[in-house]
């Protein structure tokens, strides 16, 4: 175990988890009375409002800002509004818990993307094998919903898998930024994601003909904004600078288990046996994926 992870950043780690998890809570909630391009909209717009004002000028934002809009565009369209569109457009049909397992395979198709598109993050055989192991998970995942008598449509059950891919695309290019203060990197996507979601809501949704969101609704999107989004953000940055990249990915494993928590508690959701063991194999593969398990039985050996 590496020795930065003490039991301060394990309690960080795991309250990202439950903060990240309770994303799919939220939105859970909130979609029932929210069309999923508006809920986007208000998301990004708040959560890049919170981000501002958290930097309130340091970094030289608004220089960054303006010099590498064009990159804050592609980076918000693949990590933040197509995602989160696919996701809470799936989450129309699905329970919060399935889809953050779903979700949970980022990981793996980042490691098959920067595999094509990198030179120096190739494919090992630990990595295929933790490929290989999520994505059966993933098909055991989605397998019910290609017969009739699936619980859920498998439209809704690829949704959550495709934003997957979208954010392991933007893991590989957000490489571009790394000379960026991570804090202007999160609020950068952000901003230019909510340009983008803004046109998309106003033509689909037309929002100012709906009627006024339940108070439920409201509160889930204002939890959603600055609890799972902006102050996740934040935290995320606190693990990476305290523990590095590496421990603050141990959060992926975290999801799902807050997120099936959650839904189960104040949602009434259940996972079917086929969902749990899906979600075990995935679990596995991401764990064989980090490669400290492995690193640490070939030492012991």
């Amino acid at each position: 175990m590496d020795s930065r992870m003490n039991a301060w950043t394990w309690g960080l780690l795991v309250l990202l988890g439950l903060i990240w998890g309770g994303s799919f809570f939220f939105a859970r909630i909130a979609v029932q009375d929210v069309p999923p391009l508006t809920l986007v909209f208000f998301r990004l717009l708040l959560a890049a409002l919170a981000l501002h004002i958290y930097i309130a000028g340091r970094f030289d934002f608004h220089a960054i800002l303006t010099a590498r809009w064009r990159e804050f565009l592609i980076l918000g369209l693949i990590n933040n509004a197509l995602p989160h569109t696919l996701i809470f457009f799936g989450q129309t049909r699905i329970g919060a818990g399935l889809a953050a397992i779903l979700n949970a395979t980022t990981p793996i198709w980042t490691v098959l993307i920067a595999n094509y598109f990198t030179s120096d993050e190739k494919l090992s055989p630990v990595k295929i094998a933790g490929c290989l192991v999520g994505l059966a998970g993933t098909i055991v995942l989605i397998g019910p919903g290609m017969s009739a008598g699936g619980q859920a449509p498998l439209w809704a059950l690829l949704l959550p898998v495709l934003a997957a891919i979208s954010y392991g695309f933007a893991a590989t290019y957000g490489k571009r930024f790394k000379n960026v203060p991570a804090p202007v990197t999160a609020a950068g996507q952000l901003t230019a994601s909510s340009l983008i979601a803004l046109p998309l809501s106003l033509l689909a949704d037309r929002p100012w003909t709906l009627a006024a969101p339940p108070l439920d609704a409201l509160l889930a999107i204002l939890a959603l904004a600055l609890l799972s989004t902006a102050f996740g953000y934040i935290l995320y940055f606190r693990i990476m600078a305290a523990a590095g990249a590496t421990n603050a990915s141990l959060v992926t494993l975290l999801v799902p288990p807050s997120a099936i928590l959650l839904g189960v508690l104040f949602l009434g959701e259940r996972l079917a046996l086929s969902e749990f063991a899906g979600m075990a194999l995935i679990g596995f593969g991401l764990v064989i994926l980090d490669g400290r398990a492995y690193r640490m039985l070939a030492k012991a050996a």
